[in-house]
């Protein structure tokens, strides 16, 4: 009876910290296009944002081409709490000094920022000079 209970907590054990040693990775792959933003954009543009999220280092990694642009790109960021019908505030900016195709970047997030991630409100737009609110956008879904 003894090795019963002893067998009994140490499967118990091993299977509630199991879970902890493997993190779970989150994919998010969209296209970015002028329809998206809000309002909409009429745009040649397009993009597309492949990134990945774990769920134990709570590491966002992103990268994210484009082409098309009215002219240069002069800001990109994350932007949240927003649906897909909203806009929102920054919440990661890309520093301009990195938005050339492809931008490529990571973040830690908080888990205010990981909520609202996982919930499907945040997104990713690019701006221009001709469209400052964003020319191309798209919002972060998990696959």
């Amino acid at each position: 009876m003894k090795i019963l209970k002893v067998s009994a907590a140490l499967i118990i054990a091993v299977s509630l910290f199991s879970g902890a040693a493997y993190a779970k990775t989150l994919n998010f792959e969209s296209s970015l296009s002028g329809n998206k933003e809000v309002p909409h954009i009429t745009t040649t543009a397009k993009g597309q944002l492949k990134a990945s999220y774990n769920t134990i280092s709570k590491v966002l990694k992103w990268h994210v081409s484009y082409s098309g642009l009215s002219g240069a790109a002069s800001m990109a960021h994350f932007h949240g709490p927003a649906t897909t019908k909203q806009n929102a505030d920054v919440i990661i900016a890309i520093e301009n000094k990195d938005l050339k195709s492809p931008i490529e970047g990571s973040e830690k997030l908080t888990k205010a920022q990981e909520k609202q991630l996982l919930s499907g409100h945040w997104y990713f737009n690019i701006h221009t000079e001709k469209h400052p609110g964003g020319e191309i956008r798209t919002q972060l879904i998990a696959k």
